[in-house]
């Protein structure tokens, strides 16, 4: 996320798709960008079927088309009557081209933004997670599940566990996280054992986020049998934090393993806005 975001990539799913358009003409009108709108479907395979492409399949299809047509006029209105400048496209294909086009698209944007339409369609979210985070090493925000989502937050909540991909996320975040009142740098269970330095774990990253002027509060908290992810959120509400900011880890290849724990469980319960990077 570079200081000035002048190119937003939005994708929106088929379900609440008018909501996701405007949370993200909200964010383009707030950061004054340029917004570029995408309409995505997954489109089953004939290939994946066990019997000959029958016309329910075609007739389904082509409902599923019509749908993201219906989307992208409606994006296209929306816009026009928000003023702000955009671009609206659709993409139907199968997960592997939508995923490859999705990464070329990501390439030349400064952030990809998704609807809740991709947050909540589990298939459609690890295509864009693994085209945006792992092939264009792009920053991916999850808008609101409920509320609003600014990309200028007062309160933000850093998880943080001394790894390149959390490093990472800081990083790109650092514009948001310089305006922010506060950033909270929450470690689950930290284990100091690591640090030679005999410091405190967080200290690190603490130290280099106030050189940069960002104001930090480093929070050790004990999981005392909760999930990292339950305690994340917790805190979360507990300091009515505006966005999450954590790193992602694993490989696109190993897709499951990735998309599954921490990440999967604060999408799905969490309905805070939720900054990836990696």
């Amino acid at each position: 996320m570079s200081m000035s975001v002048k190119t937003i990539l939005s994708v929106i799913g088929a379900h609440d798709a008018a909501a996701d358009i405007s949370q993200a003409i909200e964010l383009a009108r707030e950061l004054d960008s340029h917004l570029s709108i995408l309409a995505l479907g997954a489109a089953l395979s004939p290939v994946t079927a066990d019997y000959p492409v029958t016309t329910v399949w075609l007739e389904e299809r082509q409902n599923e088309i019509d749908e993201l047509m219906k989307i992208r006029k409606e994006a296209e209105n929306l816009c026009n009557k928000n003023g702000v400048t955009y671009d609206v496209n659709q993409l139907y294909e199968d997960r592997f081209i939508l995923e490859s086009n999705l990464c070329m698209r990501a390439m030349c944007a400064d952030i990809v933004i998704a609807g809740n339409g991709i947050r909540r369609d589990i298939e459609l979210r690890k295509t864009v997670m693994a085209a945006t985070i792992f092939a264009a090493r792009s920053p991916l925000v999850f808008l609101a599940a409920q509320g609003r989502t600014s990309l200028k937050p007062k309160r933000v909540l850093l998880a943080w566990n001394s790894r390149p991909e959390a490093a990472r996320a800081a990083k790109e975040a650092l514009p948001m996280l310089v305006r922010a009142d506060a950033v909270h740098i929450v470690l689950v269970d930290p284990d100091a054992s690591y640090l030679f330095n005999g410091g405190e774990p967080g200290a690190d990253i603490a130290t280099f986020l106030s050189r940069h002027n960002v104001k930090t509060v480093i929070e050790q908290l004990a999981s005392a049998d909760r999930s990292t992810e339950a305690v994340i959120q917790q805190r979360a509400r507990e300091i009515g934090c505006d966005v999450i900011v954590m790193g992602s880890y694993g490989h696109s290849r190993l897709r499951e393993r990735i998309f599954g724990g921490v990440t999967a469980s604060i999408l799905e319960e969490c309905h805070l806005p939720v900054f990836f990077a990696r």
